[in-house]
């Protein structure tokens, strides 16, 4: 076993080049990194400072510590590299905030294909936006890797993704993700993977992404995470710009984060099925903030807060296959008219709309400057429960569709307030075509509308 005990101190940065002080009057107090077992970098000449010349000697490295199943204490300092494989039982780790490994712009920093574990630790990661090849897809690009943990790292400067993650487990936890150019987190194909209590700040197209090339079970937790600056820089009309964005993969848990500032949704679920998001709080969101969509069946949708988007909550797109959820407990608030592209559908300015086999009980909406809810479009409604909702502030409470063809919705026990253009209507894709609907006059077969209270 091999001990190494490093003091860190103004005097002994000294040893990694930093000029020492003739006369230090006092010291601060030192910081003692015990690591038992580790491999010695500084005898495979691999110390900080120097150009990419130590690229082979740092591979060099980590193999022979991968072999003899031992991990690799990064000091202090700035390690320059590039073209980085790391091999199974990769374990690195350094000192929070001072070890930096900086991509020296030859192809990519670290890749991995086919290891059962790596783990990197207390590691700062610069991509210092340079170039990276056609052959990776992020900063640190892992495949086919059985248990993955990276935790505690600060990963930043990607000319691509962060980090990309395909076909992985293990945990994504506790780092800080910022300035990629693509995504923070890309996770495709994964299995069992929890990605917690992350910072992601100020990425150009995404935040974290848990996608399938075809649908199917997945099992993502995200949680606890702080997302906030996501732009869209290659447009589109949801595509890009999404704090949280799960596509086509089942059984994926969205809890307890805090997403702000994106340029389209907040959290954004297409083709997820069994997905639950919960407890999330989602702050001044460019589109919808919350988005259950296309071809999903089990959708959970309780008790998040949306303050400032274009519309809340969509669970949506029955004709694509969209069905089966439960929208409960949740806050809307502060919602606009505009969003970041001309709709040619039902537009923004709405609180929560869902089409198919859907509860919706015990939200409060307030400010939507169209419609609370709007259930239905067109043909395209089926099986709608909403009770027990407060809805203030609306042009209109609760607007239904009322097109020939469309299934059943029972409509009971709400309070609407401040809805001066109607409590409850009847529409026709975006055109009204009845008068107010809560109090009775006017009946529709598939509509039952019973002891709601206006005023």
């Amino acid at each position: 076993m091999v001990t190494r005990r490093l003091i860190v101190s103004s005097i002994g940065l000294g040893v990694f080049g930093a000029a020492v002080p003739a006369r230090a009057t006092s010291l601060p107090a030192p910081i003692n990194v015990d690591l038992r077992g580790a491999i010695d970098a500084s005898a495979f000449g691999v110390r900080p400072g120097g150009g990419d010349r130590k690229s082979k000697a740092f591979s060099k490295l980590l193999k022979e510590a991968a072999a003899r199943e031992q991990p690799v204490f990064l000091p202090p300092g700035d390690y320059v590299v590039s073209n980085v494989d790391l091999p199974d039982n990769t374990r690195l780790t350094g000192v929070p905030g001072a070890t930096r490994i900086l991509y020296g712009g030859d192809g990519y920093l670290f890749a991995c294909q086919a290891a059962r574990s790596i783990r990197l630790e207390n590691l700062v990661l610069d991509g210092g936006n340079r170039w990276l090849d056609d052959t990776v897809e992020g900063l640190v690009h892992l495949s086919s890797t059985g248990a993955v943990t990276i935790e505690n790292c600060e990963i930043k400067g990607s000319s691509k993704s962060a980090l990309y993650l395909e076909r992985c487990g293990g945990r994504i936890e506790k780092n800080r993700v910022s300035g990629a150019a693509d995504y923070a987190i890309y996770a495709i194909e994964s299995a069992a993977l929890s990605i917690a209590a992350n910072t992601v700040l100020d990425c150009a197209n995404g935040g974290i992404l848990v996608h399938r090339w075809s649908k199917g079970p997945d099992g993502t937790m995200v949680t606890a995470n702080r997302i906030a600056g996501i732009s869209a820089r290659s447009g589109g009309t949801g595509e890009y710009g999404n704090g949280i964005n799960v596509f086509r993969a089942d059984n994926v848990m969205v809890t307890n984060n805090h997403v702000s500032d994106c340029a389209f949704s907040a959290i954004r679920s297409n083709a997820g099925s069994n997905v639950q998001i919960s407890g999330n709080t989602c702050l001044a969101s460019g589109e919808t903030a919350i988005y259950s969509e296309f071809g999903f069946e089990g959708a959970i949708v309780s008790g998040n807060l949306i303050d400032g988007a274009a519309n809340g909550i969509l669970i949506v797109n029955f004709n694509e296959g969209g069905r089966l959820a439960t929208v409960t407990g949740n806050v809307v608030r502060n919602l606009r008219l505009e969003g970041p592209y001309v709709h040619d559908g039902a537009g923004f300015g709405f609180g929560i709309a869902v089409e198919a086999d859907t509860v919706v009980s015990g939200n409060t909406i307030e400010n939507a400057p169209k419609y609370g809810l709007m259930l239905g479009w067109g043909p395209y409604m089926r099986g709608l429960v909403v009770n027990g909702n407060l809805v203030r502030q609306a042009p209109v409470g609760c607007a239904v569709t009322v097109v020939e063809g469309a299934g059943a919705a029972l409509v009971s026990g709400n309070i609407f307030s401040e809805t001066p253009q109607g409590a409850i209507a009847g529409y026709r894709w975006n055109e009204r075509a009845t008068g107010e609907l809560a109090d009775g006059a006017e009946r529709f077969a598939h509509l039952t509308i019973e002891r709601n209270r206006t005023g």
